[in-house]
């Protein structure tokens, strides 16, 4: 899942010529790109997604998302660090079709029949 998890800006830099703030995920502090939302300022709430701020938000908006995303349990998993993240992702049961194309019809006919084309592409009529 990647969600847009609000925060809030804590510290406003400039790193290479990048605007780039410290931002408070409710408790969990990242390094966030700022440079698409000019108008945030320290103090103020954004949405962010995959490191990137990409809008500003009223804080009772942020408190209360961030409170359903705890309430789901989902809250650590967006802001798990990378080792985090991909020791979870070892744990978690593998997929024949990791990009979800597959559908669980197509898997049980995969199961039954054997893969598709795995007849040369002869019909099974």
């Amino acid at each position: 899942m990647c969600l847009a998890i609000p925060g809030r800006v804590e510290e406003i830099a400039d790193e290479n010529g990048l605007r780039v703030g410290r931002v408070n995920f409710g408790g969990v502090v990242k390094r966030v790109c700022l440079d698409y939302v000019p108008e945030v300022e320290v103090g103020d709430y954004t949405i962010v997604h995959v490191g990137f701020a990409i809008s500003k938000i009223d804080e009772e908006t942020a408190e209360k998302t961030l409170a359903d995303f705890r309430a789901m349990g989902v809250l650590g998993q967006e802001l798990a660090d990378e080792d985090e993240a991909f020791a979870r992702a070892a744990k978690a049961p593998q997929s024949s079709c990791p990009d979800g194309s597959c559908s669980a019809d197509s898997q049980v006919t995969e199961a039954r029949h054997g893969a598709p084309g795995a007849d040369g592409g002869a019909s099974r009529e």
